[in-house]
């Protein structure tokens, strides 16, 4: 009986999840109305699809109001992210734009905010779906299921269950008020704050108000689509690129940290944080590395050029955008897969980058340096510390795990992309790209994943959603020890 009624709040969960989802669907269908562009038949269909698959997720559940349990929470964010995965393909099927094999991975794509696409030919899409396709990767940038339980308390279930298994970053527990909804309201607002900030300096800077809301979507969320095929490089513009750099900073920073900022007004608070520090140290170092190569090798006549495009894809990689000024794929010597590698990094954790997040690098790095000090000194008693704060065992031995069961899948996908005939160099970047929600990447999805087979954009698909949820959200699922007693 337990594992019925766990069951009926799950499916009921999953349902009302898209029945909200199926609101988002007006923006773009205001749009194709007010501009003509033949999609608004294509659009009010998905709506339709979209609360009908909700309705048949959560009539059947009835009215339980029962907590959720951590397994439930795991099931309901896997199954909602799967769900939309394919119901948000649909504006691009019934285009029709792609096949669906291509429309789910560009929907993923989206939702992830990888950024990876198949589309090209995008200045010549419809607005409506041009739209649309930034739109999910806004959603998607702070989630979906965090946006539920943040203005929809109604749900009258454990809200805390769905928010640890979505939430990115090791420090899962933290919260900025005692309510978890009133702390989930804070980070949203804080994101539609920075992002209508982001579109009014686009707007001034030269872009349309179109162009300046759309990329102000993909930029605060760190997803990299553009309305462009050559992206950001297509506006030719120093100050566009600026501002996107510091939109995508902001995106990359913990939001609590947004929070604290808003509260105080003092820009230190920034400084103060250790994780915040170290992920600008990094990107310092790795500015100066890139741009100096870059210099030595004379790839741009000028150091303006040098400075601007070499701090953009740094800034753009390391916090998974991947927006695209110049092709670095093609740049000399380690530059391209010194790129590749720090898109490992990511962000901070609890902010819109992707990545292992800075955190949990800097705990590696801490844990392996104890062990060097264990080997030369046996005998004596050395702590990991965070600042002042010793990290305990537990969170020292989950950070080993996950770095463990990321490898591990990594290299299994790798290899699986490899199977079905990718090649290594593409194999390795379309992993990485993808497990890191980046986008682009070296070999043939340097620009678009289009020349790929189906299975090989499955298992991109597959590792995006892995990256998103941060690998325990989803593999869990797949251990027969998860699925006793429910």
């Amino acid at each position: 009986m337990q594992g019925y009624n766990s069951l009926r709040v799950t499916v009921r969960s999953v349902g009302l999840l898209c029945l909200g989802y199926g609101v988002t669907l007006l923006p773009p269908i205001l749009l194709s109305l007010a501009y003509d562009d033949g999609e608004v038949v294509h659009f009010v269909l998905t709506l339709g699809l979209v609360w009908a698959v909700g309705l048949l997720f959560y009539l059947p559940g009835g009215h339980s109001t029962r907590d959720l349990r951590r397994k439930d929470g795991f099931i309901i964010v896997a199954a909602f992210w799967t769900v939309l995965g394919f119901i948000g393909s649909l504006p691009f099927v019934l285009g029709p734009h792609l096949n669906l094999v291509d429309a789910v991975f560009e929907t993923v794509s989206g939702l992830t905010t990888t950024g990876a696409t198949i589309f090209t030919g995008i200045d010549d899409l419809p607005i409506s779906i041009l739209y649309y396709r930034q739109q999910i990767q806004w959603l998607g940038g702070m989630g979906l299921v965090v946006l539920a339980v943040a203005i929809m308390p109604m749900l009258g279930i454990g809200g805390m269950r769905m928010y640890k298994a979505e939430i990115p970053g090791p420090m899962k527990d933290e919260k900025l008020a005692p309510r978890l909804a009133h702390s989930l309201r804070s980070l949203w607002v804080i994101y539609v704050v920075l992002t209508a900030a982001c579109a009014l300096a686009y707007w001034l800077a030269g872009m349309s108000i179109f162009d300046a809301i759309t990329h102000s979507f993909s930029t605060v969320s760190t997803g990299g689509f553009s309305t462009h095929d050559a992206s950001l490089g297509y506006y030719e513009s120093i100050p566009v690129t600026l501002i996107a750099c510091f939109f995508m900073l902001l995106g990359g920073i913990n939001f609590t940290i947004h929070f604290r900022f808003r509260s105080s007004l003092n820009p230190l608070v920034y400084l103060r944080d250790l994780e915040t520090r170290m992920f600008l140290l990094i990107v310092f170092a790795v500015f100066s590395i890139l741009t100096t190569v870059l210099w030595i090798t004379r790839e741009y006549e000028t150091l303006t050029d040098t400075l601007v495009f070499g701090g953009f894809e740094v800034i753009s990689v390391i916090t998974s955008t991947g927006f695209g000024e110049a092709d670095f794929s093609t740049w000399p010597l380690f530059l391209p897969v010194l790129l590749i590698f720090i898109s490992f990094i990511g962000g901070c954790g609890g902010s819109t980058a992707g990545g292992m997040k800075v955190m949990r690098v800097v705990l590696l790095f801490k844990q392996s340096m104890q062990e060097v000090f264990v080997l030369a000194h046996p005998s004596a008693q050395h702590s990991v510390k965070l600042g002042s704060h010793v990290v305990s065992e537990f969170t020292r031995s989950g950070i080993w795990g996950f770095f463990s069961l990321y490898v591990v899948t990594f290299v299994l996908l790798m290899l699986g992309m490899m199977a079905v005939g990718v090649d290594q160099v593409t194999a390795f970047s379309a992993i990485a790209t993808c497990m890191n929600n980046m986008g682009p990447g070296l070999g043939d999805v340097a620009y678009t994943f289009a020349s790929l087979s189906d299975s090989a954009k499955y298992i991109s698909a597959f590792a995006m959603l892995l990256g998103r949820l941060e690998i325990f959200t989803v593999l869990v699922l797949l251990s027969p020890s998860f699925w006793t007693d429910m």
